[in-house]
């Protein structure tokens, strides 16, 4: 497996690959997913030769904060560390910004997979998060 910047947007493939993991809110505006993409911070991509594997893709200043927007894995080649290995690369790219956040489901699964690599729910570090939706 190889990770790398993911600079070159092929529309085919991340739309394949949203869809996969259920997420049609994305995949309804292929428009605004690819202008998304096009003002990221920074999109990194694993990869297995030319196959793509999974991507994490992030926006913010790099400096003061980070937060992580997506971050998805083919379900074939999900549970492989490939997700692990993302989450690494981005920590270790803005190992200097302040605070990386994400926003994720509130299931055991993903609470201890985010635990694992390293983040604290915004609750137990005397914080809350919002949002507000459309």
């Amino acid at each position: 497996m190889e990770i790398r910047e993911y600079t070159t947007y092929h529309e085919e493939e991340i739309l394949h690959l949203y869809a996969s993991v259920g997420w049609t809110a994305y995949t309804e505006n292929p428009t605004a997913l690819q202008k998304g993409f096009a003002n990221s911070l920074l999109t990194l991509a694993a990869y297995d030769k030319d196959e793509l594997l999974g991507i994490i893709r992030t926006v913010g200043d790099g400096y003061t904060v980070v937060f992580i927007q997506d971050i998805l894995v083919f379900p074939a080649h999900q549970r492989k560390g490939i997700g692990s290995v993302l989450i690494q690369a981005i920590l270790a790219r803005f190992q200097n910004v302040r605070q990386i956040e994400l926003a994720t489901d509130n299931t055991p699964k993903t609470i201890a997979f985010y635990e694992s690599q390293g983040f604290a729910q915004m609750s137990k570090i005397g914080c809350c998060g919002f949002m507000k939706m459309p």
